[in-house]
């Protein structure tokens, strides 16, 4: 295991420490490499399905087609809400936000775990995938329910892609539409120690169960600096309109010493790989839209944000991250703003399931120290003396 130096130890962040030693992703933030267990995130992409990441990320080996027809048949016999979980989904405002109506949720699909328990491989594998078949029906029943409609059952047949896409209308989806949001879901799956996983490991460390370290990284997924960004990106985008306004609105962000959404990555320092991808498949909604003007803009903001100068005179050289073409692709689609972040995680819990099983199989709570920087010497004043 790679020992982090004492500047590293006491980053901010905690930056260049290394957390835990970990088989399942390698990130070359120079060179702009995703790889999952030893695969390139773009043969992933073009030549696998959501369900086959999956099974990647939880046994280390890609499925063969029984193994996969198997995984299928699971995922869609666990796809349905228990009543208890849709009733606490029914009780909740409707003007909760999704990505705390999806929290909840998963904390109470934890009161019904038979081995709730158990952290052995066999049973973190079944609560991974019910975990994993789960997420879509969270997502788009409550959704239905904040817009009073009924929500729509889950399809067994259909993969976790087209599942989203037909619970959240009602109707059967466009294959193109369909073949975009498998390959977003494989993009977002798995990506090393980043906030949430940090979390979700962190409370597997102290040997909690898979629903309850998946209920924490949940939460940390809804912050706008993780999973909330490609939200951000949608509204500027929105808010501003055209083209000309956006690359103004940037350009005024930059000089304000704003952060403009869907730019700059904390481990990339190129562009990063899933926004290669999620940037073709924005340019390909658009197309079969008759609707490019959503990736047009996107596209005109990237020369302004790559050449734009920091104060010190060097370029930032700020790359888009995955966020950025993520919301115009999702818009593109017809799926609600707030629903972009709801979806990070119907991807991200097949690599916060992976994490777990993964922490467990090998634990030792994890525990770090901070850098006191607070005062010694005070002396109780007592109560009465004390202004």
């Amino acid at each position: 295991m790679t020992q982090a130096s004492p500047q590293a130890a006491k980053s901010g962040g905690l930056q260049g420490v290394v957390a835990v030693p970990s088989d399942i992703c390698f990130i070359d933030g120079v060179a702009g490499r995703l790889v999952y267990r030893g695969y390139e995130i773009a043969d992933l992409v073009d030549n696998t399905s959501f369900e086959e990441t999956a099974y990647l990320l939880w046994h280390g080996k890609l499925p063969n087609a029984g193994e996969l027809k198997q995984l299928r048949q699971q995922l869609g016999e666990s796809s349905s809400l228990p009543p208890h979980v849709l009733a606490v989904l029914k009780s909740l405002p409707a003007k909760t936000q999704p990505m705390d109506a999806l929290r909840t949720a998963v904390s109470a699909l934890g009161a019904i775990d038979p081995d709730l328990e158990r952290s052995d491989p066999q049973a973190n594998l079944r609560k991974a995938i019910g975990l994993t078949a789960r997420f879509p029906t969270i997502v788009t029943a409550f959704h239905r329910l904040r817009n009073e409609q009924e929500p729509v059952a889950p399809n067994p047949a259909l993969s976790i892609a087209a599942n989203f896409l037909y619970m959240m209308t009602g109707k059967p989806a466009d294959e193109t539409i369909v073949r975009v949001l498998d390959g977003a879901l494989v993009l977002h799956a798995e990506h090393g120690m980043n906030a949430s996983t940090f979390t979700a490991r962190v409370t597997a460390a102290t040997l909690a169960d898979m629903h309850a370290s998946v209920t924490s990284a949940t939460a940390a997924l809804k912050g706008p600096l993780h999973g909330g960004a490609n939200e951000a990106v949608m509204q500027l985008l929105l808010k501003c309109g055209d083209a000309e306004t956006a690359v103004q609105t940037a350009k005024d962000m930059l000089a304000k010493g704003e952060k403009v959404p869907g730019f700059g990555h904390r481990v990339y320092r190129t562009f990063d790989p899933r926004a290669t991808f999620l940037r073709k498949m924005s340019k390909q909604l658009g197309q079969a839209a008759g609707n490019l003007k959503w990736y047009e803009m996107s596209e005109k903001l990237i020369p302004v944000m790559k050449d734009s100068l920091a104060s010190s005179g060097q370029p930032r050289n700020l790359n888009p991250n995955v966020d950025f073409f993520s919301a115009s692709a999702y818009y593109t689609m017809g799926i609600p703003i707030d629903l972009f972040t709801p979806i990070f995680g119907v991807a991200r819990v097949a690599g916060w399931c992976a994490h777990i099983m993964e922490q467990h199989a090998n634990n030792r709570i994890i525990r770090p120290t901070d850098d006191y920087n607070g005062p010694f010497g005070l002396k109780v004043v007592p109560l009465a003396e004390r202004k």
